[in-house]
């Protein structure tokens, strides 16, 4: 999946779970600035997970700070993922 997608696949689910609109949200911003807690956090991460069928590990939840950083990271868990499937079990 192309960068953009993702990047816009999480901002519509980021404004969605806040109640925002998704062009008041970007890459830069930080859960602080859109007032998201720990459990926003949390409720963002299972929603990630359905749409992107990838799993984000729990001691990863906590270090995410921005709209960027959820993007980077699904992306890095899509390329592991592809990488996994591409290597043959031996």
């Amino acid at each position: 999946m192309e960068e953009a997608t993702v990047e816009q696949r999480c901002i519509a689910i980021i404004a969605k779970s806040k109640l925002i609109p998704e062009d008041s949200v970007t890459r830069d911003q930080t859960f602080d600035e859109l007032a998201i807690d720990s459990l926003d956090k949390i409720n963002i991460s299972f929603e990630i997970e359905d749409t992107f069928n990838i799993q984000i590990p729990d001691d990863s939840i906590g270090s995410l700070k921005t709209v960027g950083d959820i993007v980077d990271g699904v992306i890095r868990l899509q390329h592991q993922a592809a990488v996994q499937l591409a290597t043959p079990a031996i």
